[in-house]
């Protein structure tokens, strides 16, 4: 399969702009990561929180405020990682928002890691076919001449 220049050119503006997307969208999750945590360390609350449910898509927990009011956060709780239906575990949460809740102990530089590692890899295999994109030919192999000797 023989791509056009032109074609190239396309795909590989295309590829870069999804690594830069994908990079847009891990820096995204990392500051708000970092603003959750913010908000949970500036109006701190701890409870013991009964694990309800654990999923693919979330984990969700029931605490009691101070007040006597049971919460359980329809979105889950934050760093929910090897966390058992029920299993009790310490919860810190924003006492202005009580919906707003993570594992005691745990934040946002939880994040970090796997978010670098999957842009690591993104911008890898980006980066090793905008790299096979600008190179000639079909397979890009060249025929083997000897090379002249400068006399």
């Amino acid at each position: 399969m023989n791509l056009s220049l032109r074609t190239r050119r396309i795909v590989a503006i295309a590829l870069l702009g999804l690594a830069v997307l994908v990079t847009l969208l891990g820096l995204l999750l990392m500051i708000a990561a970092g603003t959750e945590d913010a908000a949970i360390e500036g109006h701190t609350g701890r409870a013991d929180a009964d694990v309800v449910s654990v999923t693919a898509g979330r984990t969700l927990v029931r605490f009691h405020t101070p007040d006597g009011a049971e919460h359980l956060p329809s979105v889950g709780v934050l760093y929910p990682d090897q966390l058992e239906e029920g299993q009790v575990v310490r919860v810190e949460y924003d006492t202005r928002n009580p919906d707003l809740v993570r594992v005691q102990g745990r934040g946002a530089t939880l994040t970090i890691l796997p978010v670098l590692t999957t842009l690591l890899a993104v911008w890898a295999v980006v980066g090793a076919f905008v790299w096979w994109l600008r190179k000639p030919g079909p397979l890009h192999l060249r025929k083997l001449r000897p090379r002249r000797i400068a006399v």
